[in-house]
């Protein structure tokens, strides 16, 4: 993979031009709308600061985390300082395409997530006409640079991690030049129809599940101690009735 250096700040510049704020609406208009349902307490965006994908969230304490300035909390994505099962909701938007370690990330988001916790992670889809279009320039600037990760791919970490996958949506049918970016509404409303796994970027909901364990006593205990509990008496009975009779022998022996 190419070295790319300054994610963040990189990408958020490309995002300012044309083709890139064409992605830029439809990934703030998912984030808007899925953050609103999700509750709890603490949230954090790891990954471009310089956009608040969680603006529409209800969670009262929401910061954004990144190795680059301009983040509340400077930290790599892959060593989180954050405690254990501490957030109810993490953000990752673009960040495992243009890092060496996607599994290291993935593996930190779930130590922090809380059991039920949610993950929601956006990328750009190498099944795709951007992915096609990735594979015939040269990979230089951004996104291009990036490692596209296959949905596939990903939702099978997720599944070694103990992620559940609650939904998965697509956007930017329209191909990555200029003059089709106007066409976007009539493309991205034909693209949902008819070929809904061809979006250049996809979104992705993900659930932290904990198995519980609940200890099962084995039934046949229960019914030893029924029937052990009227033996006792039974034997005592028993041998003070051969007492009494041994005495009564013996008077009338004498």
């Amino acid at each position: 993979m190419t070295d790319c250096k300054s994610t963040a700040k990189s990408l958020s510049e490309w995002f300012a031009t044309e083709q890139g704020g064409y992605v830029l609406a439809h990934e703030q208009a998912y984030y808007d709308r899925t953050v609103n349902g999700i509750f709890g307490y603490n949230a954090m965006q790891l990954g471009l600061p310089e956009h608040d994908f969680m603006l529409n969230s209800r969670i009262p304490l929401r910061f954004s985390g990144s190795d680059q300035s301009g983040a509340l909390v400077r930290m790599c994505p892959d060593e989180l300082p954050i405690a254990c099962g501490s957030l109810d909701l993490v953000v990752l938007p673009h960040v495992m395409e243009f890092s060496r370690q996607p599994h290291a990330i993935l593996r930190e988001v779930e130590r922090v997530l809380m059991p039920e916790g949610s993950l929601l992670i956006s990328g750009f889809n190498p099944h795709s006409l951007w992915g096609l279009h990735r594979t015939l320039v040269r990979r230089r600037g951004y996104p291009w640079c990036g490692h596209f990760i296959a949905l596939s791919r990903l939702k099978d970490w997720l599944a070694l991690l103990g992620f559940e996958v609650a939904s998965v949506c697509f956007s930017a049918y329209a191909p990555p030049f200029q003059r089709w970016m106007g066409r976007g509404a009539f493309l991205e409303a034909a693209g949902n129809r008819w070929w809904p796994a061809s979006g250049g970027v996809y979104y992705l909901h993900a659930i932290k599940r904990v198995p519980g364990m609940r200890l099962l006593k084995p039934s046949w205990n229960k019914t030893l101690v029924k029937t052990l509990i009227p033996v006792a008496p039974k034997l005592n009975n028993t041998r003070q009735h051969r007492g009494i009779q041994k005495e009564n022998d013996g008077q009338d022996a004498k």
